[in-house]
């Protein structure tokens, strides 16, 4: 069984990487961070008293299916009130980067320099719109088995679908990407090594 710490320090560890997860899947930041915020809750609500080593698995789980519920929701709600489009009004709004609010202790997310700065914003720039390209279940299993590090089996289970699958979609994913990322410029030599 697990502690109240052990469960706050998990959902401390994996809220940057769910949130960009949760963007990369919906565009949307205020969606993401509801639909990182409710996976959370369920997570602590239903299985916070669970061993902390089914954390990483079951919060994936959960998050998929967040992610699932909320498209089926706008799926719904695009049908019904498609109609009604045409009586609202488009507002500015002022965008703002989440994950720059977001407290960085260590500095570990800051390069050296203003130059490494300003080069790592562009190439994550360029790999963000390359990975907003790819297919939803490949970009799906591309962030579960490259960002989040689970292996083959875990993001078989999190997708619900067959490792074989899994190995699939990351295989089309890397080609897809590495593609687009040499027509942009990215040189791709230190990925080989």
């Amino acid at each position: 069984m697990s502690t109240a710490t052990q469960l706050s320090d998990f959902l401390a560890s994996v809220e940057r990487r769910a949130f960009k997860h949760a963007v990369y899947a919906v565009r949307d930041d205020q969606a993401a961070l509801d639909i990182v915020q409710e996976a959370m809750l369920k997570l602590a609500e239903r299985y916070g008293d669970r061993p902390a080593t089914e954390f990483p698995m079951l919060f994936q789980r959960i998050l998929q299916n967040t992610l699932r519920d909320h498209f089926r929701r706008q799926k719904v709600r695009n049908a019904r009130f498609s109609l009604f489009s045409s009586f609202t009004s488009a507002q500015d709004e002022d965008e703002m980067d989440l994950l720059d609010v977001l407290e960085d202790g260590e500095n570990a997310s800051q390069p050296a320099t203003p130059h490494a700065a300003a080069e790592n914003q562009q190439l994550l720039g360029i790999v963000e719109a390359a990975l907003r390209k790819l297919p939803a279940r490949q970009r799906e299993a591309f962030l579960l088995r490259y960002w989040e590090g689970l292996d083959t089996a875990e993001t078989a289970a999190a997708m619900g679908c067959s490792e074989g699958s899994v190995k699939t979609h990351c295989s089309r994913a890397t080609t897809t990407l590495a593609r687009i990322l040499q027509k942009k410029g990215v040189d791709l030599t230190w990925a080989a090594n």
